[in-house]
């Protein structure tokens, strides 16, 4: 018969939570393991396939390394604050915290069918006000420490979302949820100084088991330069100057021209009159423009003159000032030394603006300097490498890099420059213009300032109603005075509270710490405990958040660790990224592109075990892929066949009987289960999820080719016994259900995740027999299963009398036998 899956499968849920089953000891520590998954965000749309194929997997992984000894700590929680549910309510005319709320009650019924051990004791749901307290806490520990601020800078602003969005939210210079494309504007916003830990952050990557790929991307993103700050003067001004960054000081000679973004704030001072009309109108062109379209390699260079110069403080040379969008204001100090034939960019610049390109640096493929002279009418590029200088007054024929020390050392020592190093990592943009995220306990005062709300009257609640929170533009709670207007904790003065909510990566920030402590009243956790379940070690989810969650959870770690709060450097020790579950048009599943699939229906007609099983075995789970079902019905049958094989021989469990001696038949399944054993082990411990079935229906097929071959009343009743087990105890992380109704079908006590995991035999690896190649005048001709270790006599006399070796060599005279140990025999007949 088949196994009743829907029957089984409540059963068996009910039990675990009946029993605490999947409760975890918070006094055990040994062998602890912090097994986290990101969280789900609670959106209208549910959980769907792609979903599935997160949890599940790692729900293996983690039943895998519950059954090998380890005390796992398997939390599950709602990243429940953002945008969809705003831009849901606001479509509907649905408040956001009731469909939030609603979507997760549904939600954690469809975690539950997946058969996951969380601990549901540990919920952490980030809208309620029970965790968006301490997520102001937070707020006010970085405020106190001078690592929150608030400043007027040039933002990146979402049309459609009518909100501010982080550099790591655009995309392609649009808005990573909507894609619509970004403008910029001044506004003041509230920052976060990650900057503060750049180096730190880029140092920590070394010693962190993450994807390579991911740590580029952070080093990448961090972007450590190290170069030289040079002051130029401006010309016919002695109070204004405009610093640049160079990782190159040895081209500072061949900087003919200048540029600053167009945000710079010196444009307006320095243009000339005749010129501000012309600058005014490419600085507003420029706002529309995206920071993606500006850097773009590919786009053509655009620029204005300022009428105004600039003086090279080692030529003494007067060089044009240029405005560029290509500079951004954001990046170094905003302004550029522009060295054209040593930087591609500034060469396309000079090449269409008819600006002078000087080459200072020597090429290995250069003739000569006088030679270069006369054809730098010819160039195609820029020559970016290192070389000799030349045109460069007394520095000439020095090395680019002993050169570069030298032109450093005297800006030094004239005070016109310094050796330092930059990074592109810009400090986060918390600032959010939306209703549905954690309120920025900060209340403004016209005689105090900006005051911190006191720790004791946390949280500042979301109101419920009195807020229209369609977006307009600005902070929809500026439209509540019950919220906004309130009194100066200080003076006691009427005051105003900050209308913007912070950006829901702050509540991802840092809930790992959170869940063993969710239900502390008085604190965010326990600063004397965190360290017994912290760091989390094994990390899993989606590689797109590189740059953006698993950069701000470390910023948030190293920043309370300093504070005192917490004494480790690195949240989350090892990580793995989950590959993505495409629709089956090889695209992003998407409500719009109507490509989502309902897992429900699979469930209905196979069950929680089969869509997990198939999930795991039909796509590499670092890889993901299309969404393709026609091999789930393969996995059906694959479970049904194990429980009619554990089913149809359950007697043989109660047989005592040991045969000592092992029969070939015997041998070939011992080597299979333990060969399939070790296979799981070491698959299942690296996400190999997808070969370490493979190895399990590798000694299913054993298994029914012994139980066919071999007569009932000659099995080996211990090693059927013992394979039948084990084969219950493999399946188990994969098929949670499944295995608990065989467990205790073959007469054992719930629960197998209580049992250990079952280890190989190396011994049993080894083969004691083989297949030897015969062969006649080095021509194959037979092939004998015999000892691997056959004595020189017994080999030769095996081989000539096998099969059919006595008539091939009838009337032939055998001139010599040759052996190849282990392998084949060679019989050299005339």
């Amino acid at each position: 018969m088949s196994f009743p899956f829907r029957e089984i499968e409540e059963k068996w849920r009910t039990f675990w939570d009946e029993n605490d089953i999947n409760k975890t000891n918070p006094d055990k520590l040994d062998n602890k393991l912090y097994c986290l998954v990101m969280f789900s965000y609670p959106s209208a749309d549910k959980l769907h396939l792609g979903h599935w194929f997160n949890y599940s997997p790692v729900d293996t992984w983690a039943r895998f390394k519950r059954m090998q000894g380890f005390n796992v700590f398997q939390p599950m929680g709602f990243d429940s604050f953002g945008l969809p549910a705003e831009n849901y309510a606001v479509k509907t005319g649905v408040h956001p915290q009731d469909t939030t709320e609603s979507s997760i009650k549904y939600i954690r019924e469809q975690l539950k069918s997946i058969g996951a051990m969380y601990d549901w004791d540990y919920e952490v749901i980030t809208s309620r006000p029970d965790y968006y307290k301490w997520t102001q806490w937070i707020f006010l520990q970085l405020y106190k420490h001078k690592l929150a601020y608030r400043k007027e800078a040039p933002v990146n602003w979402c049309p459609s979302c009518q909100t501010v969005l982080a550099n790591e939210q655009v995309k392609d210079g649009a808005c990573e949820r909507c894609d619509s494309l970004v403008e910029k504007k001044n506004l003041t916003q509230w920052f976060f100084k990650i900057t503060k830990y750049a180096n730190e952050l880029l140092a920590g990557l070394d010693k962190l088991d993450w994807p390579e790929k991911t740590k580029l991307m952070q080093q990448h993103w961090i972007g450590k330069s190290t170069g030289t700050e040079i002051t130029f003067t401006i010309d016919n001004d002695d109070k204004d100057k405009v610093k640049v960054f160079t990782t190159r000081p040895d081209t500072l000679f061949g900087a003919t021209y200048m540029v600053l973004a167009p945000e710079h704030p010196l444009i307006e001072k320095i243009t000339a009159v005749d010129k501000k009309d012309e600058v005014q109108a490419y600085i507003q062109k420029s706002v529309t423009t995206s920071e993606i379209d500006r850097v773009s390699t590919v786009r053509e260079k655009t620029g204005v003159f300022t009428g105004c110069y600039a003086i090279n403080p080692i030529s003494n040379e007067k060089i044009p000032i240029w405005i560029a969008d290509y500079v951004l204001i954001t990046y170094g100090t905003g302004a550029i030394m522009a060295v054209p034939a040593h930087d591609q960019r500034d060469f396309e610049f000079a090449t269409k603006f008819n600006l002078l390109i000087r080459k200072v640096i020597l090429s290995e493929n250069d003739a000569s300097e006088s030679e270069l002279s006369e054809s730098i009418t010819t160039w195609k590029e820029a020559y970016s490498g290192e070389g000799k200088m030349i045109n460069s007054g007394e520095y000439n024929n020095l090395e680019s890099k002993a050169g570069g020390i030298k032109v450093s050392e005297y800006l030094e020592s004239k005070d016109i420059g310094k050796r330092t190093i930059q990074y592109k990592l810009r400090d986060w943009l918390v600032s959010r213009q939306r209703y549905w995220g954690a309120p920025i306990p900060i209340i403004f005062c016209e005689k105090c300032g900006e005051v911190p709300i006191p720790e004791d009257e946390l949280p500042v609640l979301l109101p419920y109603d009195d807020v229209d929170f369609k977006p307009k533009g600005k902070s929809p709670l500026a439209t509540s005075e019950s919220f906004v207007n309130t009194t100066c904790p200080k003076c006691g003065e009427p005051a105003k509270r900050e209308a913007d909510t912070m950006d829901t990566f702050v509540d991802s920030a840092w809930y790992f710490l959170r869940y063993p402590y969710n239900k502390m009243e008085n604190q965010a956790w326990d600063k004397g405990t965190i360290s017994n379940w912290m760091p989390v070690d094994k990390y899993i989810g989606g590689a797109e958040h590189a740059t953006m969650h698993l950069l701000y959870a470390r910023f948030f770690t190293k920043a309370l660790r300093d504070m005192g709060y917490l004494n480790f450097d690195e949240p989350f020790l090892s990580l793995v990224h989950q590959g993505v579950i495409q629709g089956p048009d090889g695209l992003r599943m998407s409500k719009s592109k109507g490509n989502v699939i309902n897992p429900e229906d699979y469930l209905d007609k196979f069950g929680s075990d089969v869509f997990r099983c198939y999930l795991m075995f039909g796509f590499e789970y670092i890889a993901g892929g299309p969404w393709d079902d026609s091999g789930i019905a393969a996995i059906d049958r694959f479970l049904n066949r194990i429980w009619r094989v554990v089913e149809d021989h359950k007697q043989i469990l109660s047989n005592t009987r040991d045969n000592q001696d092992f029969s070939l038949q015997d041998k070939s399944l011992n080597r299979v289960l333990n060969n399939s054993i070790k296979g799981v082990t070491q698959d299942t411990e690296r996400f190999h999820f997808n070969t370490s079935i493979s190895r399990i229906m590798e000694l299913v097929n054993e298994l029914y080719r012994y139980t066919s071959e071999v007569n009932e009343k000659d099995f080996n009743a211990a090693l059927l016994s013992e394979s039948l087990k084990k084969l219950v105890l493999l399946i188990a992380p994969f098929a949670p259900h499944l295995s608990e109704e065989l467990w205790k079908m073959i007469g054992n006590k719930p629960t197998i995740f209580d049992q250990k995991w079952p280890e190989f035999d190396p011994k049993a690896l080894a083969l004691d027999e083989i297949s030897w190649v015969i062969q006649i005048n080095g021509k194959i001709r037979e092939h004998m299963l015999a000892s691997k270790d056959l004595p020189k006599d017994e080999a030769e006399n095996l081989a000539v009398n096998f099969g059919r070796m006595p008539e091939l060599l009838q009337g032939k005279t055998i001139r010599k036998v040759i052996i190849v140990p282990q392998k084949l025999i060679n019989i050299v007949a005339t």
